[in-house]
């Protein structure tokens, strides 16, 4: 499970790249029982998303040109610049380079070799997100790939993950991430991994890491989505052992998930 006692390999990050901030501010703090709270004038239009007064996201201009909108995952690593060669070595490429933001720490922007973009955080005077696993906060990451055992090797020689595959029937595995020291004893996940199916790839579906969100009332959430503007990728479903979850493009285009856990789990 996630936690904010971050180790290197961990989530301890997310923000969501906006052609317009002010209008994805106002469609997430409609969905989420949110406030943002703007990083000053300095910061460029960045800013966070609080919860009871903790940051549990961000949000900030598109920075690259041509870019779409997004959530980026960010995982704690203790040297940016580390990485950085890490991911070329495993046959990443570097978005953007590493670098100071300000005192709060140090930031460096990748794509995986299927296409898949993420990010790390060094951290300084800021560890990262405030919380995590409660409602209306990050609560697993997900990766969707064009090819699994790619992705998967690229990140174990980066960040040193572990997978454990689960077969969802009809040919298809999901692998839920661990890193070396996250999670508590006996619940280390922090996300998945799953093979874009066949169809996916053939309607021109692409690699992209998307957030998942705690949720009390999984169907009456993504009610309020819809109701912003969102549209329906994966209706309100029940997993057994999982779940009921729901998946949504935001009005801008960008996915994300929402969960309300089995409580019948552990």
């Amino acid at each position: 499970m996630l936690t904010t006692d971050f180790v290197p390999g961990t989530p301890n990050w997310l923000d969501f790249g906006a052609p317009d901030v002010d209008a994805a501010v106002a469609f997430y703090t409609s969905v989420f029982d949110w406030q943002f709270q703007s990083a000053g004038p300095e910061a460029g239009g960045y800013g966070f998303f609080q919860r009871g007064g903790k940051t549990v996201a961000a949000v900030g201009p598109l920075m690259e040109e041509g870019a779409s909108p997004a959530w980026t995952t960010y995982f704690h690593t203790q040297n940016a610049d580390a990485t950085r060669a890490q991911v070329e070595r495993a046959g990443g490429t570097v978005r953007a380079e590493p670098m100071d933001v300000f005192t709060a720490g140090r930031l460096a922007q990748f794509t995986d070799p299927t296409g898949a973009d993420f990010a790390v955080w060094q951290p300084a005077e800021t560890a990262g997100l405030e919380v995590v696993m409660e409602p209306e906060t990050l609560c697993w990451t997900e990766l969707y790939t064009t090819d699994a055992a790619a992705a998967k090797g690229f990140y174990t020689a980066v960040f040193s993950w572990s997978y454990e595959d689960m077969s969802m029937g009809d040919d298809l595995v999901y692998s839920v991430v661990s890193s070396p020291g996250g999670g508590t004893e006996g619940d280390t996940g922090q996300g998945g991994i799953m093979q874009l199916p066949q169809e996916n790839l053939s309607a021109g579906s692409t690699s992209e890491w998307h957030p998942y969100f705690a949720t009390e009332d999984c169907d009456a959430t993504c009610t309020r989505a819809t109701g912003a503007g969102a549209k329906v990728l994966i209706p309100p479903t029940d997993a057994p052992g999982v779940g009921r979850l729901a998946m949504l493009r935001d009005p801008a285009g960008a996915p994300f998930a929402l969960i309300k856990g089995d409580p019948n789990m552990g």
